[in-house]
């Protein structure tokens, strides 16, 4: 008979025994290696069955072990010293506290995210953006950032994956009790679940609950619907991740982005925790966030417009989408339903919500309301997660900034890193504790810093080979178990199965490809030509293995075609033994399959791949990426420590071809540079060149790849900024703001460049000479203060369009003359030979607005204005 509900009766641990709960309870245990040992100590076959989660091996412990372990003082030692390390980081000064210059830094920091990647333990995510955002908590917990992460917890969470005896996915969605997680409920003093509610069309209400993990030093808050108070419809909103069709999703990310801030400021009420003065939104699903304190602050009595400019001032935006459609868009009758009378923010008009995310630029389509387009109106401060993907964000959205060359579009960009503590296998940081101690290890792991890696250069190289061939002898087995248990899950019997005892060679050139399967990351392009891929894998000398993982979108047709043409060439008894496709792709496959790899492939469609840390991961146990110049690799990329993977992205160059080429390149690279380079031996039998290029790996990435560099430059560049922004927008400030923007925008049609003239002190324009520049502009309705008059100058192509564009503010030097016109002037050097142009405009500015194309407004000269100046200096 089927059980109508399952619950876990927990035993009920000794007194000695109480601090296992509390470790258990804080998941640092999940980076934390000795704590992980200390679990794994408790009953180790009971460590393995669970999964290597704390929680759930404490629900199935015998009483007998437990009482056991209650008398034994060795075991009582290490939980005691375990206990007192977790006391000492959650109360110690870290980087954060040892920076912060009296009240400089943000007193705490939201972070919205829709998915987070902490542990297989918490299985909220789907892929990237989620592993990102996890390691983004752990390291601010690292470096004692006070961030409060937000989320949602799906009771399915993401699916798992298996694969029907053909090679299609087949998707499965285990309910997830969240009593069994590593979660606690928020509770109000008298014991209740704290709730935040939300208001639906018709009157209604949707509830949900609060529950909370604690990462490290940061605490999590995840929202969940399922709760008895709501209808079957309202219980189901957060039932999956990235399911459901339209209406689901907005009501997903208006319980994200509204009820996260009321379950912020209920953790803050109930724990004493500082209010947040910064709101990190990771990327558009949370963008509703800003609606409700808008909505916060027009209930203290400021109006809309005040309201928007002090909620934009500690907004930080990232967007981690370089594709339009990657970007969630809904129809505008739908937004318009769930807000207004009846619904949600009734006190805020419908036509003041739609505004803020309506496609309203050339090239938008006027009836979608945009998340993205919503999280950077809302967002004083945005960036996109690499140098070259901040270029193509800046790119993307360019029609909201029109007038402003993309460069200057107010988008900048963090690379985004990985938390080494979480991937780094415990091998090589034991190597590295050798080398340089436990104590700087760590360090360099969370803080960072060039100095503190540079002992790698000292590690013998046959330490680092034999490191290499432990962890790729790992990798063999549990690849084998994986496959093992897929074919079995595949209809296989035993007797089938025994060739699986030989599928991989430890000591071969092995190569690593998993990651979310949509057509542009191409997981099928080493396929493009199977006679060339079949002979690299069985080459009789220098043979290669490639195991490959990866999830299709449920939704995604097109993408489990792709894995099921993956998987049909791995069945081929002639190479399956070679490569192998392993289903059910997660956090604890990854944690292996990064370190046991020796080169980390990846072959996106560049600039497709926003970041792609998947390859930063791998780098940090010494992996070698060969991969498409796109994300961190075309920022960080050396022949020193990796190859790449030539692009074919003419404009003229079709799909097809561009794929045919790229492959084309990606099969010479692996028969005539990696294989030579990875088996070609030196005069000790070792291959020196190889270790050579691991050793550079580490030393030149490993600093650069981490998660805590990467949250200190949000602190200094983005969050420390916003927060300042938050204090200096006062509600009086805001209001004139507010005010002083309607003013300029209402007075801008007026203001004009109606003369323009330069003079040069010689009658040739050589390099060191200077122009004097002299404007005159027409302000209308505005004053000098309103304004800056810029020159703008640079070297120029054939259709006079300015590249590499210095601006130089020039100075008024008279008027209004009677026609109501100023004067302004200004030196302009001739700094570069070559064709040489520059221009005149004028920008809006106040002292209160992050960047001068904050309001999209920007007046040049009419082009008859500008052939004269255009031909002089040509």
């Amino acid at each position: 008979m089927k059980a109508i509900r399952r619950f876990t009766v927990r035993p009920v641990l000794p007194e000695s025994l109480h601090p296992l709960s509390d470790l258990a309870r804080n998941l640092r245990w999940s980076w934390h290696s000795e704590t992980r040992d200390l679990f794994q100590s408790v009953d180790p076959e009971h460590w393995a069955a669970s999964g290597g989660d704390p929680v759930r091996l404490l629900g199935s412990v015998p009483p007998a072990r437990l009482a056991e372990l209650a008398e034994d003082r060795r075991f009582l030692r290490r939980l005691a010293a375990a206990a007192g390390d977790l006391a000492d980081y959650m109360s110690g000064e870290r980087w954060y506290q040892a920076h912060s210059s009296g009240a400089d830094l943000p007193a705490a920091v939201a972070y919205f995210s829709p998915e987070f990647g902490i542990t297989a333990a918490l299985p909220q995510y789907s892929g990237g953006l989620g592993i990102l955002a996890g390691d983004h908590l752990k390291a601010a917990s690292d470096l004692g950032v006070p961030l409060i992460g937000v989320g949602l917890l799906y009771r399915h969470g993401y699916f798992r994956q298996t694969l029907s005896r053909d090679g299609w996915q087949q998707e499965h969605y285990p309910v997830l009790d969240p009593h069994e997680l590593p979660l606690a409920p928020l509770r109000e003093p008298d014991g209740t679940p704290a709730r935040v509610s939300l208001g639906l069309p018709g009157g209604r209400r949707l509830q949900a609950r609060i529950w909370l993990a604690q990462v490290g030093r940061v605490p999590l808050l995840m929202l969940d619907s399922d709760v008895e108070e709501n209808d079957l419809g309202e219980r189901g909103v957060t039932d999956r991740l990235y399911g459901g069709g339209s209406e689901h999703r907005l009501l997903q990310e208006m319980l994200l982005g509204i009820g996260g801030v009321r379950a912020v400021r209920t953790y803050c009420r109930l724990t004493g925790h500082p209010e947040p003065e910064v709101f990190h939104t990771n990327e558009g699903h949370a963008g509703f966030l800003g609606l409700e304190r808008i909505a916060e602050l027009c209930a203290n009595g400021l109006d809309f417009d005040a309201a928007l400019e002090a909620v934009r001032a500690g907004t930080v935006f990232t967007t981690h989408t370089p594709v339009p459609a990657g970007i969630d868009r809904f129809d505008r009758e739908l937004v318009a339903r769930h807000f207004g009378p009846g619904a949600e923010l009734e006190n805020i008009a419908v036509e003041r919500v739609l505004q803020l995310g309506m496609e309203t630029y050339p090239g938008g389509e006027p009836n979608l309301f945009n998340m993205a387009v919503m999280g950077l109106r809302l967002g004083q401060r945005a960036n996109g997660v690499s140098l070259l993907h901040g270029h193509v964000s800046r790119e993307m959205f360019s029609g909201l900034w029109p007038g402003f060359d993309p460069d200057e579009v107010p988008i900048t960009s963090v690379t985004n890193g990985v938390h080494a503590p979480t991937w780094v296998a415990p091998e090589v940081f034991r190597l590295g504790a050798r080398q340089i101690g436990a104590e700087r290890t760590e360090d360099a792991m969370t803080v960072g810093g060039r100095e503190r890696w540079d002992g790698i250069a000292e590690i013998p190289a046959p330490e680092i080979w034999d490191l290499r061939r432990v962890l790729r002898e790992q990798l063999v087995l549990e690849v084998r178990e994986r496959l093992y248990a897929s074919w079995r899950q595949r209809g296989a019997g035993t007797a089938e199965l025994g060739w699986i005892e030989g599928v991989l060679d430890p000591d071969v050139l092995t190569i690593g490809f998993a990651r979310r399967v949509p057509s542009y990351k191409r997981l099928t392009l080493m396929l493009r030509d199977r006679d060339r891929l079949m002979e690299l894998l069985l080459h009789p000398e220098r043979p290669v293995q490639i195991v490959v993982a990866g999830k299709a979108h449920p939704a995604d047709d097109g993408g489990k075609r792709l894995v099921q043409e993956l998987v049909r060439f791995a069945d081929d008894p002639r190479v399956r033994h070679r490569i192998v496709f392993l289903p059910d792709y997660g956090m604890a496959m990854a944690q292996k399959l990064y370190p046991g790899c020796d080169v980390w492939l990846n072959n996106p469609l560049r600039p497709l791949e926003a970041c792609g840390t998947s390859g930063m991961k791998a780098a940090l146990n010494g992996c070698l990426n060969l991969s498409v110049l796109d994300g961190w690799w075309d920022e960080w990329f050396q022949p020193d420590f990796g190859w790449a993977i030539p692009t074919a992205d003419g404009a003229a160059t079709d799909e097809d071809r561009r794929d045919e080429l790229e492959a084309a390149a990606l099969y010479d690279l692996l028969e005539r540079r990696v294989a030579p380079r990875f088996y070609e031996r030196g005069q000790g039998g070792l291959p020196d060149r190889w270790i050579e290029m691991v050793r550079q790996t580490l030393m030149n990435l490993g600093p650069k790849v981490l998660a805590g560099r990467m949250v200190r430059e949000y602190v200094e560049r983005l969050y420390t900024p916003a927060a300042h922004a938050h204090r200096a927008m006062t509600p009086n400030a805001a209001g004139q703001l507010a005010g002083w923007k309607a003013r300029v925008r209402a007075a801008w049609p007026g203001v004009t460049v109606d003369h323009v003239e330069a003079t040069a002190a010689t009658s040739t324009a050589e390099l060191g000479a200077t122009l004097a520049l002299r404007v005159r502009v027409g302000l209308g309705d505005l004053t000098p203060d309103d304004v800056e008059v810029q020159a703008v100058s640079g070297r120029v192509d054939a259709d006079d369009r300015i590249a590499d564009a210095t601006a130089t503010a020039l100075k008024p030097a008279g008027g209004p003359d009677l026609e109501g016109r100023w004067l302004y002037e200004g030196p302009l050097s001739l700094d570069r030979t070559g064709p040489f142009g520059y221009t005149v405009r004028i920008l809006p500015t106040h002292p209160l607005l992050a960047s001068s194309a904050e309001l999209g407004l920007l007046t040049v000269p009419s082009e008859e204005l500008t052939e004269a100046p255009g031909v002089l200096l040509r």
